[in-house]
């Protein structure tokens, strides 16, 4: 799509940003919950999903 660059750049832009609300919502209610030291033990194990997501199958081209 090269003639959207901007419309693409503007879908990913306003995702990034509904998606790290609805993420600090999440984890406020989850504080609310529990304890604020569980949502930081939780949150230092997020870097360990981008890990793990390296080892996803590759998908084949058509």
């Amino acid at each position: 799509m090269p003639n959207h660059i901007g419309t693409i750049a503007g879908i990913f832009y306003g995702l990034s940003f509904g998606l790290g609300g609805v993420g600090s919502s999440f984890f406020g209610w989850l504080a609310d919950q529990t304890s604020i030291l569980f949502v930081f033990k939780v949150s230092t194990l997020l870097p360990l999903l981008g890990i793990i997501a390296l080892y996803l199958p590759k998908m084949k081209r058509e």
